[in-house]
């Protein structure tokens, strides 16, 4: 089994597409008015509005903007320059500036405009780095 995929459901696709967009630096694949996708080497964030929650079942299926327990996570090059990158743009959005974690990454933490947590990391520790090369 291979994990691929995490979908992100929202009211309003647009404003989330140009979020990842700008904070991650690439653009995503927009294949219809009601989803989006960015692919990375290792897994795919995907972005589905509420109108597809028809596709799976119906509206009771998932709820856009409630999120209070996942955190989606990027692994970048250098935290510390991608939050210098962002600062500005992300804000009040940001809930902790470049920390270094106990588990040896570098982590930044901030909010998507739907309230989704966003971790961006470095591993700086030579375990982690080790973990990542695995």
């Amino acid at each position: 089994m291979n994990f691929v995929s995490v979908r992100i459901i929202t009211a309003d696709i647009k404003p989330l597409v140009r979020f990842y967009e700008q904070v991650i630096g690439k653009p995503m694949t927009q294949y219809t008015d009601d989803f989006a996708e960015l692919h990375t080497p290792s897994a795919t964030l995907a972005i589905g509005s509420t109108r597809t929650l028809q596709l799976f079942g119906g509206d009771d299926v998932a709820k856009a903007a409630s999120n209070q327990s996942a955190i989606i996570e990027f692994r970048v090059d250098d935290v510390d320059s991608a939050y210098q990158r962002l600062a500005d743009f992300l804000g009040e959005m940001i809930v902790q500036q470049p920390t270094t974690m106990p588990w040896g990454n570098r982590s930044l933490l901030f909010r998507d405009p739907d309230g989704n947590l966003v971790n961006f990391f470095t591993p700086v520790t030579p375990e982690a780095l080790k973990k990542f090369d695995e």
